[in-house]
């Protein structure tokens, strides 16, 4: 699936108020002969409820788009809108606030924490964010069914394999339910299988929520379930 001009327009249109919005951002890493363009003039508009695949090569500014777009790293020019919030126009302190509040993030790793189980990894946001109550224990536990991972519930990272430690990554990015879901290549760990479970999953998600995803991958095979499919190239989105 390809995007086209009026795809993109009627996007933007509806992601003013909300979904993300990438403003004519540049991204420019490191100074002077080594300097290297990571994302150059890049626009990009996902609409609450839309799902966007970015495919590309590696070293083609996938990673930097994501890091942009969620607030992790300050474009060198440009505005990134989260939910209808600036996010370059925030202290430190405010964009990490907004985050937690409105960014979900699927990582290549699944960084979750040592000590806590997989239904702990996903009632620990919302604990921080003082709005862990029974609604948010029923919603972790329908998730963790939904990955698949019900029967280790209980367990510790150590006790999953790589998949399983994908899965539950991808269930606490959900547990939030976020304005914005950044995913970085989520079914690296995965068979096909998986994959293919895993990428449906992000997509009922994205519409029955109402979040707007964006989703960087190499797996040309997942790509159908996409609203809208973008390249890049050399830090350039077409």
């Amino acid at each position: 699936m390809t995007s086209t001009s009026t795809d993109h327009r009627a996007a933007s249109d509806a992601a003013g108020s909300g979904g993300l919005r990438l403003l004519d951002v540049t991204l420019t890493l490191g100074d002077g002969d080594t300097a290297v363009t990571a994302l150059d003039h890049v626009g990009l508009s996902v609409a609450p409820g839309e799902f966007v695949a970015v495919v590309g090569p590696s070293g083609s500014g996938k990673s930097s788009l994501l890091a942009v777009s969620g607030g992790l790293q300050r474009p060198t020019s440009g505005e990134v809108h989260i939910a209808g919030t600036e996010l370059t126009a925030l202290s430190d302190k405010e964009r990490t606030a907004a985050r937690r509040r409105h960014i979900g993030f699927v990582f290549q790793q699944s960084n979750l924490l040592a000590s806590l189980t997989v239904r702990e990894q996903l009632l620990l946001p919302l604990h921080i964010d003082g709005r862990l109550d029974a609604a948010a224990r029923t919603r972790a536990d329908e998730l963790i069914d939904a990955v698949g991972l019900a029967h280790r519930a209980a367990s510790r990272p150590h006790q999953l394999s790589g998949g399983e430690r994908q899965r539950a990554g991808l269930a606490r990015a959900l547990m939030t339910s976020p304005a914005v879901l950044l995913v970085d290549e989520p079914t690296s760990a995965l068979d096909r299988v998986r994959s293919a479970e895993a990428v449906q999953l992000i997509a009922e998600q994205t519409h029955q929520h109402g979040t707007a995803t964006v989703m960087v991958t190499h797996d040309t095979a997942i790509m159908d379930a996409a609203d809208r499919v973008y390249e890049m190239v050399d830090g350039r989105l077409s």
